[in-house]
């Protein structure tokens, strides 16, 4: 959606003009009144987006009604990722002043087809968003209402300039699958998808498409199970896939907590890491260098990840410009789990 600036500031009649509804539909979506269709909803905030209309709510903070505080909508809390995360971004709302409100994902509630959410401009500055179970329009709808946003590991929708704080995934999955092959010998490489729509799960694949592919290696289907970033759900697929005779000789787990789950499952079933089947994982979280095997890992700055978007967020709800997007780089582990002696890390 394209439009003309004008110096003259946009109305909400600008806006229900350029998006095709009544004014009535646009302080719906703004204030989140009652029900609207997703793709109305995408319709009108794209068009907030192209006229730069504030709306009255985004002006609190210059009212002075401030809370000093910002919310962080997780999946859950529980797993060895979520402690630094949660670390980093507490550590750079202190040093600024604000406090923190947490919020899981899994126990919001629909009420009226619309979502739920605790967290909101009525207790919080500013929201960062951890979660794939808020959908696009969900989003939209937040920054429609002039209400600072930003995602972690998670890209902004189509039209939305809403910052983002993400990792190297590709890169450094294509690196580790490439470790295995040449340093290992390894051509049989299962891998461990993270849980459905997830992001970081979808950029490792790709890494491990690319480098079974640089290699000449075949990109086998029986190879590719459901990990769920969980050691539980990892456990269970490979514990299926030994039962049903497939052959493989490295696991690329997806994630550290889903690589543990497939050393404890082999481990059950006499295999032996790393003689029998190499295992690797991904984020480095502190248990994986006090395991054993030591786990041959990506190590992710989760952490600086945490402290950097918490920043970001305070710097929009100051009035400040920000970065659209941060890249952090991600670093090769290596330890013993792939077959190495040493460790490099």
């Amino acid at each position: 959606m394209t439009v003309q600036r004008s110096p003259k500031r946009a109305t909400i009649s600008d806006v229900a003009r350029l998006a095709g509804v009544s004014i009535a539909t646009v302080s719906r979506v703004l204030n989140g009144t009652a029900p609207v269709a997703e793709e109305t909803m995408l319709q009108v905030n794209q068009a907030i987006a192209a006229l730069d209309f504030a709306p009255h709510a985004a002006a609190r903070t210059l009212a002075g009604r401030r809370t000093d505080t910002i919310g962080l909508l997780l999946p859950e809390i529980s797993g060895a990722f979520y402690s630094p995360l949660i670390h980093g971004i507490e550590s750079s709302a202190r040093e600024a002043g604000f406090d923190l409100l947490i919020h899981t994902t899994a126990d919001r509630f629909r009420e009226g087809g619309r979502i739920q959410l605790p967290l909101d401009e009525h207790n919080t500055d500013g929201l960062l968003v951890f979660t794939d179970r808020l959908s696009d329009a969900e989003l939209a709808r937040f920054h429609g209402r002039g209400f600072p946003l930003v995602l972690l590991y998670r890209s902004a929708p189509a039209g939305l300039d809403i910052p983002v704080v993400t990792l190297e995934n590709k890169a450094g999955a294509r690196g580790l699958v490439e470790h295995l092959i040449v340093a290992h010998g390894c051509r049989r490489i299962a891998f461990l998808a993270g849980p459905s729509g997830n992001e970081d799960s979808s950029w490792r694949e790709a890494g491990y498409r690319e480098a079974l592919r640089a290699h000449g290696l075949d990109d086998d289907p029986a190879l590719h199970g459901l990990g769920d970033f969980d050691n539980g759900r990892a456990r269970a697929t490979v514990q299926q896939w030994l039962s049903q005779g497939v052959l493989f000789d490295a696991i690329f787990a997806g994630d550290d907590d889903a690589a543990m789950g497939c050393i404890q499952a082999l481990t059950e079933a006499g295999r032996r890491v790393p003689e029998d089947v190499a295992v690797v994982g991904f984020d480095d979280v502190l248990l994986a260098g006090l395991m054993v095997p030591r786990l041959t890992t990506v190590r992710t700055p989760i952490e600086t990840a945490g402290r950097q978007a918490a920043r970001l967020l305070i710097s929009l709800i100051q009035g400040e410009a920000v970065e659209q997007l941060v890249l952090l780089p991600t670093e090769l582990v290596i330890r013993q789990s792939c077959g190495c002696n040493g460790s490099l890390h």
